[in-house]
């Protein structure tokens, strides 16, 4: 099958890649010039495992092509998809301005039998009106679908080639048929093809990652409550995860979530409750216990060292939100970063892949280590923000030799407070307890 798929950048990049790889031919178009000819290069814009590989292997094959020409990429294509970026405006709605500039970009160059699939992450009622300025712009009825994706960075081409499910909203069975096919080579191991109205796939891709977020935020609150009254939140955590009604996933405590889905997604989903007329007091509350979240670690922090922080070198390990992707937004790191320098500490910093993109920031204003033991010489203290496999087994007796003081303030729970204690450590985590 022919596809165009318009933008280059996480969901796109990964869901173009993933087409092409099963067989299907697939031109990606995207504004950015320097992007375009850099991926014509073998030049990946973002850190995804497994990606580069795949990306210059079909590339080479000739079934992935990438180009800044909307008349080389729509014409042949039967499938359209959008994957632009829908970022978070500053009324936590969503911004579509990207997605119906593609729409107006696309519309005179489409085929009569193309579909419009919607890949990007859109509020409900979004597939109506490209459908409707589709017909303003065609004077026909343009078959369109919602297809969210459920990818999650790090492991998205997993994802994309192993689904847990896979949704499509339209309102033509034919439509649906033509996007079953192109899963099919997907869907081997008896993953469920969900079909469904435009709304309802709207709202399960905000759903879905709005209780995961719900998850995250409760853990957290619940762990902050735990280092109160004595418990420990493992315990408390293997004790609710068994029961089959819980589960295990995303209950691990930390300093809350970042990333460019969860924060943005729960306040856009707050804008359309409160458009509607709801008041959305569980996703106030999710937001508000994430914020508060990130500054665990400072009040620590100053726990431990006091509130001015002149004179202190202080160790960072972990930049990215999360493990396995050098993303940056919206990232715990940051929003500690921030207050370590306004209260005049020297902050040294390492991340394995993130650390570039913090660079852009920041500049000269962090010292970058090479290795997450040269970012911990000479510091008073350690926080760890992300937890990357590299920091799991450190040499213990060789940090403590390097540190200026063997303190370690754990926001991912890497580590056993009795072990620690042994090892000569004082060590905090998030909710944890000496006693278990």
């Amino acid at each position: 099958m022919k596809i165009a798929m318009i933008g280059t950048g996480y969901v796109g990049l990964v869901t173009g890649t993933c087409f092409a790889e099963s067989g299907n031919g697939v031109t990606c178009l995207d504004i950015d010039e320097k992007k375009v000819a850099g991926l014509n290069e073998g030049v990946i814009p973002i850190y995804e495992p497994g990606l580069t590989e795949l990306v210059k292997r079909n590339h080479a094959a000739g079934r992935l092509k990438f180009t800044t020409d909307p008349e080389a990429a729509i014409p042949e294509a039967k499938c359209v998809f959008i994957g632009v970026g829908t970022p978070q405006g500053d009324d936590g709605r969503a911004n579509l301005t990207a997605l119906f500039k593609s729409v107006e970009t696309i519309a005179p160059l489409l085929a009569d039998d193309a579909i419009v699939v919607v890949k990007s992450t859109v509020p409900v009622g979004t597939n109506r009106k490209v459908a409707a300025r589709l017909k303003e712009l065609t004077g026909r009825d343009v078959d369109v679908a919602s297809n969210p994706e459920f990818l999650k960075e790090g492991a998205a081409v997993d994802d994309f080639t192993k689904p847990d499910r896979v949704v499509v909203g339209a309102m033509r069975p034919e439509v649906t048929e033509v996007l079953h096919d192109l899963y099919r080579p997907f869907l081997r191991t008896e993953r469920p093809f969900l079909s469904m109205g435009w709304e309802s796939a709207e709202m399960t891709k905000y759903v879905a990652n709005c209780l995961l977020a719900t998850k995250i935020s409760f853990i957290n609150e619940m762990a902050n409550l735990c280092e109160r009254v004595g418990a420990d939140v493992n315990s408390v955590r293997r004790g609710i995860g068994h029961d089959q009604r819980i589960g295990f996933s995303f209950l691990f405590p930390g300093v809350g979530y970042g990333g460019s889905c969860f924060p943005k997604d729960v306040r856009a989903l707050m804008r359309v409750a409160e458009d509607t007329g709801v008041e959305p007091r569980i996703l106030a509350a999710v937001d508000e216990v994430n914020d508060r979240q990130k500054h665990v670690l400072f009040d620590k922090v100053k726990r431990h060292l006091g509130e001015d922080l002149s004179g202190k070198t202080i160790a960072v390990w972990g930049l990215a939100f999360k493990p396995r992707t050098d993303d940056i937004r919206e990232a715990p790191a940051l929003v500690l970063i921030d207050a370590l320098l306004e209260a005049g500490a020297a902050v040294q910093v390492h991340d394995p892949v993130a650390e570039e993109n913090v660079r852009a920031i920041y500049g000269d204003k962090l010292t970058y280590g090479e290795h997450h033991y040269d970012a911990a010489r000479g510091a008073d203290l350690l926080c760890i923000c992300t937890e990357w496999n590299e920091f799991r087994n450190p040499d213990f007796q060789f940090l403590k030799h390097t540190m200026a003081a063997p303190v370690i303030l754990d926001g991912r729970n890497l580590f056993d407070p009795a072990d620690m204690a042994e090892a000569g450590f004082t060590y905090e985590g998030i909710g944890l307890s000496a006693g278990g």
